[in-house]
């Protein structure tokens, strides 16, 4: 990313400390860069260390500043107080929090296990909600002014077939945001979302996409285009900037209009054979390992 990509003035996030969970790959990254790029001091989590770490370095010698990785599984609560504890006493109190730490494959629901369950809602649902929770108690004790954003999905608003997990977990933050935006709106905490459609990453298209052919955006977006990666993290960078201070309550869709279009969602998967669902486990878990 350059300056260029970012429409803001420089040292705008000057001052900011915001913690991006699942900040060493995918939009997490995009994100964080955006932050430190303008001025913030950048914390990121994930629950692999060498690639926090590498992010960091990375992000680092490109723009100067500060990132600073955190080992941490959200699910655990124990873990999330440690990791919060630590943060506050490198510097203080942040200012901002990300939830973007996410998981996702697609699959018939019928053939779901508690365990594959559990293991997009544990991170997307329960982890954001220890994080935010953990924040928000010592912002409040502390008189701090903060803002969270949530990085949903586009199928929020309609659910997804073939993805239940995941827009179950996803609706679920976002009912969280527009709650506490008015629960802690009176302490300075303003909560928000982004609710993004496709913006390819590799990992991404490894469990959604893991047979190949099934994202066409030329084809299922009236914009003819997936999402660029600067244009989710201006929308990012707003929302956590002072110019965004009476913005509270929102979620913010990023997709070209695809949900209007199609629901921009795995309904197209409804013409897939049993045949095709066993190549798309056998292909999920071959790029899983």
């Amino acid at each position: 990313m350059t300056p260029e990509d970012l429409q803001y003035r420089a040292g705008l996030l000057k001052g900011q400390r915001i913690l991006v969970t699942g900040g060493g790959t995918g939009l997490g990254r995009v994100m964080s860069e955006a932050f430190l790029m303008l001025g913030a001091e950048v914390f990121i989590c994930g629950r692999r260390l060498e690639v926090l770490q590498q992010t960091a370095a990375d992000l680092q010698l490109a723009h100067g500043g500060r990132v600073v990785p955190v080992a941490c599984d959200i699910r655990q609560a124990e873990s999330v107080a440690e990791m919060v504890e630590k943060i506050w006493a490198d510097g203080g109190a942040l200012t901002g929090l990300v939830n973007n730490a996410a998981g996702n494959f697609i699959s018939r629901t019928q053939d779901l296990s508690p365990r594959g369950f559990d293991a997009i809602a544990s991170i997307v649902f329960r982890g954001s909600f220890l994080v935010t929770l953990e924040c928000g108690k010592r912002w409040i004790a502390e008189g701090q002014k903060a803002s969270v954003l949530s990085i949903l999905v586009s199928w929020i608003f309609n659910g997804s077939p073939f993805a239940v997990p995941s827009a179950m977990s996803k609706a679920g933050l976002h009912a969280m945001t527009q709650s506490l935006a008015v629960e802690w709106g009176p302490h300075g905490i303003r909560s928000n979302a982004i609710a993004p459609g496709l913006f390819p990453t590799e990992g991404m298209l490894q469990r959604l996409d893991p047979t190949g052919g099934s994202f066409d955006p030329t084809a299922r977006n009236p914009m003819r285009r997936a999402g660029l990666m600067p244009e989710l993290a201006n929308l990012a960078v707003y929302l956590m900037s002072p110019g965004a201070e009476y913005v509270n309550g929102q979620t913010i869709t990023i997709d070209g209009a695809e949900h209007q279009a199609t629901g921009s969602n795995f309904s197209h998967l409804s013409s897939w054979s049993p045949g095709d669902w066993a190549r798309a486990a056998e292909a999920i878990r071959g790029k899983s390992k």
